[in-house]
């Protein structure tokens, strides 16, 4: 029955996904256009977008499929287990296969809708308001159930096949075999936010200093060479990357829930078992319901009110979520169970899935405090501008570091309520509860690029100021959400990474640690130094990229008779393929980083100093993340909130100023602080799936110094 369950939610969100989608196509652009030749135009620029971001991805995926299939290999001549019974790390590798596979049809299917709603979303601005939010909203739609459904599915899709194949294989190697899946996900969502995230900053620095700053031309204007590869990388960047990054945490999550519940569960038997087992994907399925239901409650009558409608609908789906888990939790788990030496309660695991919702929400809501700019630390930051750029990114720095304090102290507390009502099994039920609202959220989120894709088209086309002033409306609303979705994006990672370390921990039979053994305390410094290397290479090579940007956007603006007269038309492709080449280029470097350091950590020095490495950047990692996504979200909004008319509106030297903030933030944003999220998770998602490799292998230079007993 529970399978049944689970089959039938999963589904769900793809029937939702699906119904949206086909409502999104079949919107006719001629209905908002308001002559053949802006139709002409706006298709023009929308398959100009399209064909870019599809080109992209695929020679991104291409490069992929070949990383994959390496990795692959190595999973199945080193994950081995002789008590498993079976071939381990063959059964890995498929499930890992399969998992990356997943994630590269979800980037796709988000592409590809959001690439069809940006134009129907700015043609549909000329009819009203309303009309055009809600293709922007169901295009974010797609994206956040498919992807949510697709998760969903292909794990109990996964374990069925397990079961099937191997009907006496106890249930924790089964657990084990499927983070696999998850750890085949967040490889994919490494590369696609590093890569995507490092095309979409080259562009918009480049579009931003030449354009705005240099040449006093207004955003997305069409004279500017870069424009087509800005809005491109929104997709690419926002949309193909943020989309595998929430995909890996629910898949995470998820594993590290069953690896510790395998042992916790392992007394029962029949639907009991099976309905214990798997009540953390069942925890995955009511979040579908609960987001489906809070959809009908967002209608935004005027443009003041569409940001809180947004934000409405997480906490409505986050209070039906609470509602509906206390039944589940009470009749689908065992009344007590045995986690190591201790007995917890179903009332117990409730509460730390209720502290991981409530913990989300109120993260995601601090996020707009420092982010949006109808508070008042966004506004410092712009009154800040009124003596320069400097200032501006003073108070920029210092709004981040100061915006890391409470989504922390809210993390302790989750990690403490989880762990006391329900130990390891609690912190990974905590992190499945952050993200038990993911379809809303991520639809929230995904709204954001469709919508600033769609004044980026309703400027080059030439629609009107009065059309432009509401897609940017639209905007600014996306702004924000966007920010709430990374810290939301943020803080699921940390306890995601903390359960994913949990599980480690469990695999790996370790008890506890000695965070005072000189090897622990070894693994916590490398670990904390991992997340600013990983930002340093992730920054520079935006910064490598834009450089050549700017060059070609001068060449142009230089070479072009007549380019910023407007009667000469600039070579966008030039631009496109600049960005293309820059971020498949310097995505390599920071994905081996990230996927070496745990396996030459646990095959040298063993699965202590990796249980410290996996701190250590846990905690400097998270701290980062969230630091350099609020800073960029605050110079971004104090950018918008001068171009309303404020301190001197736009072309002033504030204006001016505030768009260089903006530009240092860029890459803070959507590029390294974002990444960080998959830094931390897939460090433990790759120690968690090669435990049975540093058990039987690793530690061989501590062997040779006589220190074997680490």
């Amino acid at each position: 029955m529970t399978v049944g369950l689970i089959l039938a939610l999963g589904a769900l969100a793809l029937i939702v996904a699906l119904f949206y989608s086909r409502r999104v196509n079949a919107i006719s652009i001629d209905s908002g256009a308001s002559s053949p030749e802006e139709i002409e135009k706006l298709t023009e620029i929308s398959s100009a977008i399209a064909e870019g971001a599809m080109a992209f991805l695929k020679r991104e995926y291409r490069i992929l499929s070949l990383f994959m299939g390496l990795f692959a290999i190595i999973i199945v001549f080193t994950v081995n287990d002789e008590r498993a019974g079976i071939p381990l790390g063959l059964w890995s590798a498929i499930c890992f296969l399969i998992g990356a596979g997943t994630s590269v049809v979800s980037g796709y299917i988000g592409m590809k809708i959001a690439t069809k709603g940006n134009v129907r979303t700015a043609a549909a601005a000329r009819i009203s308001l309303e009309k055009s939010f809600r293709i922007a909203f169901e295009s974010g739609a797609v994206m956040g159930f498919g992807l949510t459904g697709l998760a969903v599915m292909g794990l109990i899709l996964v374990y069925l096949g397990l079961i099937t194949l191997h009907p006496t294989l106890d249930q924790h190697i089964i657990m084990e075999i499927l983070s696999g899946f998850a750890l085949g996900g967040s490889s994919v969502a490494l590369f696609g936010r590093v890569g995507g995230g490092i095309y979409t900053k080259a562009a918009d620095v480049g579009a931003d200093l030449v354009g705005k700053v240099e040449a006093g031309i207004p955003e997305d204007d069409p004279r500017n060479p870069a424009v087509i590869a800005d809005n491109v990388g929104d997709n690419v960047g926002d949309i193909a990357g943020m989309g595998a990054d929430l995909f890996g945490s629910v898949a995470e999550s998820t594993c590290a829930a069953m690896v510790i519940g395998a042992a916790s569960f392992a007394m029962l038997e029949g639907e009991a078992k099976t309905s214990a087992l798997l009540f953390p994907l069942f925890v995955s399925g009511v979040g579908i319901v609960a987001s489906l239901i809070s959809l009908f409650f967002i209608n935004p009558k005027s443009e003041e009110k569409v940001e809180s409608s947004l934000k409405n609908a997480l906490i409505i789906s986050t209070i039906i979520m609470l509602i509906a888990l206390y039944p589940f939790s009470m009749s689908m788990l065992p009344a007590e169970f045995m986690l190591g030496n201790r007995m917890h309660t179903n009332m117990g695991v409730f509460i730390t899935l209720a502290a991981g919702l409530i913990a989300g929400l109120a993260i995601g809501l601090i996020t707009e405090y420092y982010t949006s700019h109808r508070y008042s630390p966004v506004r410092q930051v712009a009154d800040a501008s009124q003596t320069g750029a400097a200032t501006n990114i003073i108070y920029g720095l210092s709004l981040g570091y100061n915006s890391s304090v409470l989504p922390m102290f809210i993390m302790a507390i989750t990690v403490v309520i989880g762990f006391s009502f329900a130990g390891m099994y609690g912190i990974a039920m905590a992190a499945i509860g952050m993200l038990g609202t993911i379809a809303v959220g991520l639809t929230i989120d995904a709204y954001g690029p469709v919508s600033d894709n769609a004044g980026g088209i309703a400027e080059m086309a030439n629609m009107g100021q009065d059309i432009r002033k509401r897609t940017d409306a639209l905007d600014a609303a996306g702004n924000t959400t966007a920010a709430i979705g990374k810290g939301f994006a943020i803080g699921s990672a940390a306890l995601t990474s903390l359960a994913l370390t949990a599980a480690f921990l469990t695999r790996a039979e370790l008890p506890t640690i000695n965070m005072l053994d000189p090897i622990v305390m070894a693994g916590l410094f490398v670990g904390a130094s991992l997340p600013y290397a990983f930002s340093a290479m992730t920054m520079r090579s935006v910064g490598k990229a834009a450089f050549s940007m700017i060059e070609e956007v001068r060449r142009q603006f230089r070479t072009i008779p007549g380019l910023l007269e407007g009667t000469a038309k600039p070579d966008y492709s030039t631009c496109v393929d600049i960005s293309t080449k820059a971020s498949l280029r310097e995505m390599i470097a920071p994905g081996l980083l990230v996927i070496l350091t745990p396996l030459l950590t646990g095959w040298l020095f063993g699965v202590h100093m990796v249980a410290g490495l996996l701190i250590g950047a846990l905690i400097t990692g998270v701290m980062m993340a969230i630091s350099m996504a609020n800073s960029g979200g605050a110079w971004d909004n104090a950018k918008k909130y001068i171009e309303t008319g404020q301190l001197g509106g736009k072309g002033s030297d504030t204006h001016k100023a505030a768009v260089v903030g903006d530009t240092v933030g860029d890459p803070f944003k959507d590029t390294s602080g974002p990444s960080l999220n998959i830094l931390i998770k897939l460090m433990a998602i790759i120690s968690l799936v090669f435990v049975p490799f540093f058990v039987k292998n690793g530690g061989i230079l501590l062997d040779m110094f006589g220190l074997g007993q680490h």
